[in-house]
C-alpha cells in the first residue's frame, strides 16, 4: 500500500519515519516495501550522453562511500536489481532564457523505488541529475543494512531559475579548488545557476595593471565553468559596468574616466568610457557561454555628483547609460539581469520604470526586515519586467552567519516575490568585512536553494536537523544540528549588543568610555553569547572526535571561538573598569599595583587570555 503525501507545505509531509529530503519534493508515495543497496548496479534506459553518464558515476560514488559496498555503472541492463536512469527527452543541460517550471519542465523528475528495483525517469539530464540527489538522500541505514524505501516521487522546480551570487572582489579571494567546492555543493540541493560576482577580479586582456594579483585568469574562469556545467550548474558573469570600480579608478591611467577623479562610477558622459565598456562585454561574452549576463548597475554612489557636472538629470543619466549598456551586452546574444536598486535609483526616480530598454531581467534585492515587500517587486510586475527575488546570506560583516535573519529574508521575499510572479531567486553571498568565511554560510546556501525549489516554505523548525543529516552520518549530525542553531542564536544576541556589524566591532577598543558605556550594560547578553558558542564549541568536538568532514566543521569550530573571544573581551574590558573604579579616587600606590598585576599580568589572567585567544584565533583563520 502507498500513502501519498503531497508537499505544498511542510506540514503535510508524512515522511517522519524515513529520511528527510531537501528540497522537498512536490509528491510523494510511500510504500512499505524495502531495496537493498547491495548487488545493486546502475544503469540506462536510453541511449546515455555524457551528462547522464556523469550523474551515473555520482550516485554510484555517493551510494558507495555511505554504503562501504561497490556499486557498478553497467553498459546493459541485467536481471539483478538496477537503479535505471531513463532520460526521455534531449532538453538542455542548463537552464535558458524563457524557461518554465512546473510538473513538464526541463528539471522534473520521477522517482519509482520497488523491492524489485528503482527508476529515474527525466526529460533531460538535468532532470535525471536531480533525480540522483534526492535518490541518494532517499538511501536510509549505512554499510550492509542500507536500503532504500518503497517510494514514488513526482518532483519539479517552483521557480525556474535558482541561483547564487558569490563575492569574488572584497577579501581573500577563493581559490579554484574552492569555487568548484562550492559548485559542487549548491548542485546536491538543486541550484542551476552560480553568478561569479566580479568588479575588476577577472582577467581582461589589455588591461595588466588591473587587479595583477587579486584576479582569476581566464583560463581559471574556463575550467570553473567547465566544472559547473557537468553539474547541470550555469555560471553567470556578474559585474559592474557603472559603479563599484575604484579598483579601475585608482589606477592614474583611468582615474579620469570616473566621475570624481578615483572615485567609484564611470563617467556616462566620456565618450571614452564605452569603448572599455565594450571591449570588457566582448572578453565576457567569449569567455562565458552562459545566454545570460548580470551588469550591476546598483548603488551609483556618484550619480548625484555626475548630474551637478552635467545639468542633467539623475534619473535621466542612470537610464540613458544603462540603455546604452544594455543594447551592446544585447548585441552579443545576452540576456541582460541588472540590479534593480530600489533604495538608491528607482525609489528616487520611478518615472524611469516605464521607459527601460525591453528585455531585461529585474533583480530588486533587499537585506532588512520589512512589514511588506510589495514595493520591491509591485513596480516590475506592473511593467511585465520580468524579475528575481533577491537576499543575501548574512555572513557579510559579521562573524558567524546570522541564519534566523536570513532564513526571515528568504522566506518573506519569496512568498511577496510569487505574488508578483517572480521568475528566480538570486540569494547573494557578500565579504564586504574582508574577513568571512564562506564555508560558515553552507547551510544558508542550503537553505536558499532549497526554497527556491520547494513550492512552499522550508521547515524552518526543522532544518538545521535536516541539513545535518544529508551533510552527515547520524551520530555527526546529532552533533553539528545544535551546534548551527546555537551559534546562530549566539551571532542573533551579540547583534543586539552591537548591531549588524559584529566583525566589525570585534576590533574596537573594549576600554574606551563609549565602548565601556555601551557594552557594559549588556554584560548578560555578552555572557549568554560566551554560553552558546561554548555549547557550540562541545558540539562541534564530539562531531571531530567522530570523524566528521573538517571541511565544513573547521569554519564552524572558528566561528564559534571568534563568538566566545568576542564575549569575553568586552566582558573583561567591564570587569577592569569595574576594578579600577572599586579602588576609588586616591588609591595607594601597593593598591595600583596589585590590581595591575591581577588585571595585566600575562600568564593566566585577563590581559594574557585576550593575548592568547586572538593569536590561537589568528593562526587557525
Amino acid at each position: 500500500m502507498l500513502v501519498v503525501c503531497l508537499l505544498f507545505t511542510p506540514s503535510l509531509f508524512c515522511g517522519g519515519e524515513h529520511s528527510s529530503l531537501l528540497p522537498r519534493p512536490q509528491e510523494i508515495r510511500y510504500g512499505a516495501g524495502r531495496l537493498p543497496v547491495s548487488d545493486l548496479q546502475i544503469g540506462f534506459g536510453t541511449d546515455q550522453t555524457p551528462q547522464d553518464r556523469f550523474a551515473a558515476n555520482a550516485l554510484a560514488s555517493g551510494l558507495g562511500s555511505r554504503a562501504n559496498v561497490v556499486v557498478r555503472v553497467s553498459e546493459t541492463l541485467g536481471r539483478q536489481p538496477m537503479i535505471v536512469l531513463r532520460r526521455n527527452g534531449s532538453g538542455p543541460d542548463l537552464p535558458q532564457p524563457d524557461e518554465q517550471p512546473g510538473p513538464a519542465s526541463r528539471e522534473a523528475y520521477t522517482i519509482k523505488v520497488t523491492s524489485d528495483g528503482a527508476e529515474i525517469r527525466a526529460n533531460s539530464s538535468a532532470g535525471v541529475f536531480y533525480g540522483v540527489q534526492t535518490l541518494l538522500q532517499l538511501m536510509e541505514g549505512s554499510g550492509a543494512e542500507a536500503r532504500f524505501p518503497e517510494v514514488e516521487i513526482h518532483d519539479w522546480p517552483s521557480l525556474a531559475y535558482r541561483g547564487t551570487m558569490v563575492d569574488m572582489s572584497h577579501g581573500p579571494l577563493p581559490t579554484e579548488e574552492e569555487i568548484k567546492r562550492q559548485i559542487d555543493f549548491l548542485s546536491r540541493w538543486k541550484n542551476n545557476q552560480y553568478y561569479f560576482y566580479s568588479e575588476t577580479n577577472i582577467e581582461m586582456q589589455g588591461y595588466p595593471l588591473v587587479s595583477p594579483k587579486a584576479r582569476y585568469t581566464q583560463e581559471q574562469v574556463g575550467r570553473i565553468i567547465n566544472y559547473a556545467r557537468e553539474r547541470h550548474m550555469d555560471v553567470v558573469p556578474c559585474v559592474e559596468l557603472y559603479g563599484h570600480l575604484h579598483d579601475l579608478f585608482k589606477i592614474e591611467r583611468y582615474a579620469d574616466l570616473a566621475v570624481i577623479s578615483h572615485g567609484q562610477d564611470f563617467n556616462a558622459l566620456d565618450p571614452r568610457v564605452m569603448s572599455v565598456i565594450s571591449d570588457w562585454v566582448d572578453q565576457l561574452a567569449r569567455l562565458f557561454p552562459s545566454p545570460f549576463m548580470h551588469i550591476g548597475f546598483d548603488e551609483p554612489y556618484d550619480l548625484d555628483k555626475s548630474s551637478e557636472i552635467s545639468k542633467v538629470s539623475p534619473g535621466k543619466l542612470y537610464l540613458e547609460q544603462l540603455t546604452r549598456v544594455v543594447k551592446l551586452v544585447q548585441q552579443r546574444g545576452k540576456h541582460v539581469l541588472f540590479w534593480a536598486d530600489t533604495v538608491n535609483v528607482f525609489g528616487k526616480y520611478p518615472e524611469i520604470i516605464s521607459a527601460l530598454p525591453p528585455g531585461i531581467i529585474a533583480v530588486p534585492w533587499h537585506d532588512f526586515i520589512e512589514k511588506d515587500y510589495t514595493p520591491w517587486f509591485a513596480p516590475w510586475a506592473a511593467h511585465h519586467i520580468p524579475a528575481f527575488a533577491s537576499t543575501y546570506i548574512h555572513n557579510c560583516l559579521s562573524i558567524f552567519p546570522e541564519f534566523n535573519l536570513s532564513f526571515t529574508l528568504i522566506d518573506s521575499l519569496l512568498e511577496t516575490g510569487r505574488k508578483y510572479g517572480i521568475s528566480g531567486q538570486l540569494v547573494n553571498l557578500w565579504t564586504d568585512d574582508n574577513q568571512a568565511l564562506y564555508r560558515m554560510a553552507w547551510a544558508g546556501m542550503a537553505y536558499g536553494a532549497a526554497a527556491a525549489w520547494q513550492s512552499g516554505p522550508v521547515a524552518r523548525q526543522l532544518f538545521f536537523s535536516d541539513y545535518a543529516g544529508i551533510m552527515y552520518p547520524p551520530a555527526v549530525a546529532a552533533e553539528v544540528a545544535p551546534a548551527l542553531q546555537e551559534l546562530t542564536d549566539a551571532e542573533t544576541r551579540l547583534e543586539k549588543v552591537f548591531g549588524e556589524e559584529t566583525m566589525v566591532r570585534l576590533w574596537d577598543d573594549p576600554l574606551s568610555p563609549d565602548s565601556l558605556k555601551l557594552y557594559g550594560a549588556h554584560r548578560e547578553d555578552l555572557r549568554q553569547v560566551r554560553l552558546l558558542a561554548e555549547q557550540g564549541q562541545e558540539h562541534l568536538s564530539r562531531a571531530f572526535a567522530l570523524q566528521g568532514d573538517r571541511d565544513s566543521l573547521a569554519s564552524l569550530d572558528l566561528g564559534a571561538r571568534m563568538l566566545d573571544y568576542t564575549g569575553m573581551k568586552f566582558i573583561y574590558a567591564a570587569d577592569m573598569a569595574e576594578r579600577w573604579k572599586q579602588l576609588g579616587t586616591h588609591p595607594s600606590k601597593d593598591q595600583v599595583v596589585s590590581t595591575l598585576n591581577e588585571l595585566c599580568c600575562l600568564d593566566h589572567f585577563p590581559a594574557g587570555d585576550l593575548m592568547d585567544g586572538i593569536t590561537e584565533l589568528r593562526e587557525d583563520y
